[in-house]
């Protein structure tokens, strides 16, 4: 399996074969577990009757979606505000792309311009941008030219982000790796303020 991510199996393979749903699972990484992340688009689907499709999400009725985000076990620790972030990229991914998720990497030329292409839709900063680069191309072989140079730090060889899980063992890592980083940010922002 290239996307070891959620501890179940039906999940990491939609996660595989769904475009959208890889999207959707590194649009949530950020405030809970990365497992509760990229599970959550197969939790989605399934609330939506069995079906991911960016069109459908893009028009739904916003109060509807941030219910279905809300439901029990919700999809995220603020599911109203990734609910409207979801609903919100799926819009961008309709405008531009004619609502196939695919289409970001699939029509970039090179690295520069797929990670241009993250940057501009909605919940994908810098950072998460280039994660995604390096996640493509290293879980998923897609490696246009230039990659590495628009994943940056996280073309490296090592255990720095979701780009790097393969297994238990490389989450483990990536977690403590994460938790020393925040650790040096925090230091690192309490020794400015001295």
């Amino acid at each position: 399996m290239k996307l070891p991510l959620t501890g179940d199996e039906a999940a990491d393979r939609l996660l595989e074969d769904d475009p959208l749903a890889l999207l959707i699972g590194m649009l949530l990484d950020q405030q809970v577990t990365m497992e509760k992340a990229f599970h959550s688009p197969y939790d989605l689907k399934e609330r939506l009757g069995g079906r991911l499709d960016a069109a459908e999400i893009a028009a739904m009725d916003p109060d509807k979606l941030r219910e279905v985000f809300a439901e029990r076990p919700a999809l995220h620790r603020f599911p109203g505000s990734m609910a409207g972030r979801t609903q919100e990229m799926t819009q961008a991914l309709v405008e531009h792309y004619d609502g196939r998720a695919e289409r970001v990497w699939e029509t970039a030329k090179d690295g520069g311009e797929l990670l241009a292409n993250l940057k501009e839709l909605p919940g994908f900063g810098d950072q998460k941008a280039k994660i995604f680069v390096a996640l493509l191309a290293k879980r998923m072989g897609v490696q246009p030219r230039g990659w590495e140079e628009a994943a940056g730090f996280y073309a490296k060889h090592g255990c720095y982000s979701v780009a790097d899980v393969d297994g238990p063992d490389t989450l483990a890592k990536v977690r403590e790796y994460k938790k020393a980083a925040k650790a040096e940010a925090k230091a690192k922002a309490k020794a400015s303020k001295s």
